[in-house]
């Protein structure tokens, strides 16, 4: 997937996050970092989302969804191909539309093929926030394998930290899957970067898709990773099924019909 340079201004913008974030998590006793006890549910998280979602004309709006990330949101398969609509904000894009169907629902992509997540970061307000989404989408972990732990938090705390002061819901992604990855071994920086974006949902109080995991459950179950990859580090529409199904998860349907295509 390739490896970005990072430019001073995006290095400026993740030293200052880290050293907000670590400022911003400590308490008065005795330095300890407090944790947001403010985990995300999947029945309540998009509530307010759902609620707008359900609503008919003319008392419904747009809804916008950003997927911000890599090659894999932007559709990447075996490159130089770009299958859109058989990546998972195309199908989440359909699945959303299935359970919703009196909604106005755009799906935009702004992921960048090869970059990692300081760079999103640094553009994060520019090409993401301008667009006034509802929801926003943050998928680096695979190509922040090639950073280090620390610099990747900061650059994924700053753009949850952006979209929470807009009042923006934020659903954070483990990294899917790559051949060259040693999934059983948990210090592969797969694992440690997919327990990271863990840790920062729950520190942050957002919603996460495990991308990860649904991929390991698949193999649990008898599947093979190559079963799920277009090339070694780009899933195929199989896999690509299994993110969108993991971020249906955060759209139950709570009054709203589901309809299926006949």
């Amino acid at each position: 997937m390739g490896h970005v340079k990072i430019g001073l201004r995006p290095l400026v913008i993740v030293l200052v996050t880290a050293l907000l974030t670590c400022w911003g998590s400590k308490s008065s006793y005795g330095g300890e970092a407090m944790a947001n006890t403010d985990h995300a549910q999947k029945d309540t998280y998009l509530a307010n989302l759902i609620k707008q979602l359900e609503l008919k004309w003319s008392a419904n709006r747009t809804i916008n969804i950003v997927c911000h990330g890599h090659s894999v949101p932007a559709g990447y398969f075996k490159t130089p191909v770009v299958d859109t609509f058989n990546a998972y904000p195309h199908l989440l894009h359909k699945g959303v539309k299935e359970r919703f169907p009196n909604a106005v629902v755009n799906v935009i992509v702004t992921a960048i093929g090869g970059e990692a997540s300081p760079s999103g970061a640094a553009r994060f307000e520019k090409d993401v926030l301008a667009l006034r989404p509802d929801l926003v989408l943050i998928d680096y972990a695979l190509n922040d394998r090639g950073l280090s732990l620390a610099e990747s938090r900061a650059a994924w705390t700053n753009m949850i930290v952006q979209a929470k002061a807009k009042g923006i819901k934020v659903i954070l992604l483990t990294p899917t899957g790559d051949t060259r990855a040693k999934l059983d071994d948990d210090n592969d920086p797969i694992n440690q970067h997919a327990r990271q974006v863990r840790e920062l949902a729950i520190q942050h109080g957002v919603a996460l898709a495990d991308s990860l995991a649904a991929l390991k459950a698949f193999i649990r179950d008898g599947g093979k990773l190559d079963d799920l990859m277009s090339q070694g580090n780009h899933p195929n529409r199989r896999g690509h099924e299994l993110v969108a199904a993991a971020l249906l998860e955060w759209f139950p349907v709570v009054t709203a019909q589901v309809v299926r295509s006949q």
